[in-house]
């Protein structure tokens, strides 16, 4: 019995001796004047420990900047971009000042996201308005953190920022490169001492849709006759796009290693060098987009399409679909104005 009345004499003879964890967790002995009284505390014990379960034996008091260390080690450092998630990680931790964990609430998160509105001194871009991409990416890893936490049983409470939605972006129109854009890209180009490495990184891209850092990072056994297989994607997933007679000989080495010695810097900046009208943030995509939106106005197809991006789901893709010369085109002979106008001469 939990509780039970004890004949020694006291003044408090009614003894509550309960375990509300269970026989390895915490002991809670109290004595009462009443029986009543007893059975209303172990009462009360009980509720409050099914309240809060994590409740053990003692609190659990590690700061943010622990649970960081304990995610990278047993799993961020295993990730393509752990070391810059813990990175940011650590900025937030930073900038929260570092607050011991369970006391952290969605209010917490909130007011840091809105106090936070330009980059820190912490990547050379001090003053920059932060974009609502990198607020969101924000949340993101720090949830994704949590969970993963939980998952593996390190952290025994809730998420403490579950529950906090995304900022809501407005769709932008990608930009892409013409025509004469292309031309007057490789004739800037030519100027660089690496003209001919970069002019290669940049027909790679245009030819099959890659990412610069994907051509940059090209090795030579990822190329056969007349394809090229991307490995190690952002999408985690292989694939593998055909290219023309041409440009295979022009990048063909027979070597296992790299292709290119030139770096993402590199040819980042001739590219912005050559392209200095670009919309903020896409000179990194602009020749993805490119591919991308040319290929619909071609009459390509959008499902070959997502599969030539390696895109995991169709929605990313669909940003190209207005591209396509027919698309929509319903629109004209099924609204309710044209069936007026055609019934209306018959």
């Amino acid at each position: 019995m939990t509780v039970r009345k004890l004949d020694d004499g006291k003044k408090n003879p009614w003894l509550c001796d309960v375990y509300p964890h269970g026989r390895k967790g915490k002991r809670v002995r109290k004595r009462f004047a009443t029986k009543g009284e007893a059975l209303a505390y172990e009462k009360f014990i009980l509720i409050e420990s099914n309240d809060k379960p994590w409740f053990t034996e003692k609190s659990d008091n590690r700061r943010l900047s622990d649970l960081i260390d304990i995610w990278f080690q047993l799993h961020g450092k295993h990730l393509k971009s752990g070391a810059h998630i813990r990175r940011r990680l650590e900025i937030i931790s930073e900038q929260m000042l570092n607050p011991v964990a369970r006391t952290l609430t969605p209010a917490d998160f909130v007011q840091y996201r809105a106090a936070r509105k330009t980059i820190s001194e912490h990547n050379g871009r001090c003053g920059e308005e932060l974009s609502s991409s990198s607020h969101n990416f924000d949340l993101l890893i720090l949830q994704s953190m949590f969970n993963f936490l939980i998952e593996i049983k390190e952290w025994l409470q809730p998420n403490p920022i579950h529950g906090i939605k995304k900022i809501k972006k407005n769709e932008h129109e990608l930009a892409f490169l013409t025509h004469k854009q292309i031309d007057e890209l490789f004739k800037i180009i030519d100027k660089s001492p690496i003209a001919d490495q970069l002019a290669a990184i940049f027909k790679i891209c245009l030819s099959t849709g890659a990412r610069i850092m994907e051509a940059v990072n090209l090795q030579g056994s990822q190329i056969a006759p007349y394809k090229i297989n991307f490995t190690q994607t952002k999408g985690k997933k292989n694939r593998t796009v055909p290219i023309s007679e041409e440009l295979y000989s022009e990048i063909y080495k027979p070597t296992s290693g790299r292709i290119f010695t030139c770096c993402y810097g590199v040819t980042h900046k001739w590219l912005t060098k050559a392209l200095p009208d670009l919309p903020k943030g896409q000179a990194t995509h602009v020749l993805r987009h490119t591919f991308a939106s040319h290929f619909m106005m071609n009459g390509g197809n959008i499902i070959v399409l997502q599969k030539i991006l390696g895109h995991v789901d169709i929605k990313q893709t669909m940003v190209y679909a207005h591209f396509s010369p027919d698309h929509l085109n319903d629109a004209i002979e099924l609204n309710p104005l044209y069936r007026s106008q055609k019934m209306t001469t018959k």
